[in-house]
């Protein structure tokens, strides 16, 4: 399977796809100037859904606690599906007494729940115990738009609600789908995917939520994401909250730009080999096209973008894909030629995200998506199909 890195859909366009990008507040869906703003009826499911089907092995909460969001955006309309698996507009409207929206679909009485999913880009929300505390707000263009929760914001009006997310694009393309822990992780959800091919990723291994838990509370610049046994939050977020230190790895970005200064990076990607040294606290690669980065932050690290922003160009893009990389696993100093694709590589240096890297030894597989650009080298919890028959979300043991 070919680095997501190196396609057309990385993870960053995946996210403004669906609308609910990474931001230290409760996020509101980008919406196209078409957007059925203020329209009250439904519209026809697309052509073609998806059989999804919502297992609860959780063992910590019967079905009846536990509720499924899907919402998302179609063809640029915001969007969500309703029990029967329809889409319906976002409208404020929607919001009741309480001033949120109950987008909430109930889990079958016992066993499988089974829906169906029309094609869209979105995510899918799992809560136990409480419902999620959606509001239908109205965007810069006056239209209606869904202010996401935000569990890694205090004051959100969801943060101390169990809840988490998987994400995915189903278009005429296929499914492209994956288990996320890019802002925070909760609640452990594996994503079986069926259709060409018969896919599992994101299984949390026996103990492995009690273990990511305890792995980030015992490094001491990492003990503040943690928040009871509700949730760790990632840490660029936690930068943003005021519990992480925005100078973090400096020290290590420090020494990338002094070592790149006397002898070169090579990055290679699907449009070749670049070749790169620190001219004028500039790292500028030549080679199939010239590409340049300022030294980046400790929040550019954490969140792959600011000087690691990556367009999705063909050449730009997937180059500060692998730097974002290998700032995050701590391993652009060697070797000298990058991707780095033997994960017993990663995280072996003092100044690290140990965030992801708690996050992998939490999977069985040990892929997770513990940082934006965890595809590169296909280390991310993602899968994807051409031809899907069905996919199968799976709230595992706790």
């Amino acid at each position: 399977m070919t680095p997501r890195h190196q396609r057309a859909l990385g993870r960053r366009k995946f996210l403004v796809a669906l609308g609910g990008a990474a931001v230290a507040a409760p996020a509101v869906a980008a919406i196209a100037p078409h957007a059925l703003a203020g329209t009250t009826g439904q519209t026809k499911a697309a052509a073609g859904a998806l059989p999804l089907t919502i297992v609860n092995n959780s063992g910590s909460f019967g079905n009846t606690s536990v509720h499924v969001y899907i919402v998302g955006n179609q063809d640029g309309r915001q969007v969500r599906v309703t029990p029967d698996g329809t889409l319906a507009p976002i409208a404020l409207s929607d919001n009741g007494a309480d001033g949120f929206t109950d987008y909430a679909i109930s889990l079958a009485g016992s066993g499988e729940t089974r829906l169906s999913l029309p094609q869209m880009s979105g995510r899918i929300y799992v809560s136990l115990g409480q419902k999620l505390k959606f509001k239908a707000v109205t965007d810069g263009n006056g239209n209606a738009a869904l202010q996401y929760p935000a569990g890694w914001v205090s004051s959100d009006p969801s943060f101390a609600v169990l809840h988490d997310c998987a994400e995915f694009t189903y278009n005429s393309s296929g499914m492209f789908c994956n288990t996320t822990m890019v802002d925070m992780f909760s609640v452990p959800l594996s994503i079986r995917l069926t259709g060409a091919k018969d896919q599992t990723t994101g299984t949390v291994r026996a103990g492995g939520r009690a273990a990511a838990f305890a792995a980030v509370r015992q490094v001491e610049e990492f003990s503040k994401l943690v928040v009871g046994d509700t949730r760790v939050i990632a840490p660029g977020h936690g930068l943003d909250a005021g519990l992480f230190a925005k100078d973090y790895f400096a020290p290590y970005i420090d020494e990338v730009w002094s070592t790149y200064t006397g002898k070169d990076l090579k990055i290679t990607t699907n449009a070749g080999t670049f070749t790169g040294r620190v001219r004028g606290e500039r790292l500028t690669f030549d080679g199939p096209a010239q590409v340049s980065f300022g030294k980046p932050s400790t929040r550019d690290v954490l969140f792959c973008d600011g000087a690691l922003a990556a367009p999705n160009d063909g050449r730009t893009g997937p180059v500060a894909a692998v730097l974002g990389a290998g700032f995050n696993r701590s391993t652009l100093l060697s070797p000298a030629a990058q991707p780095v694709t033997d994960a017993a590589s990663f995280y072996r240096t003092a100044i690290t995200n140990h965030y992801a890297k708690a996050m992998h030894a939490a999977t069985e597989d040990g892929r997770a998506y513990g940082f934006a650009f965890d595809d590169v080298a296909d280390f991310a919890s993602y899968i994807q199909d051409t031809a899907p028959t069905g996919i199968r979300l799976t709230l595992t043991p706790f």
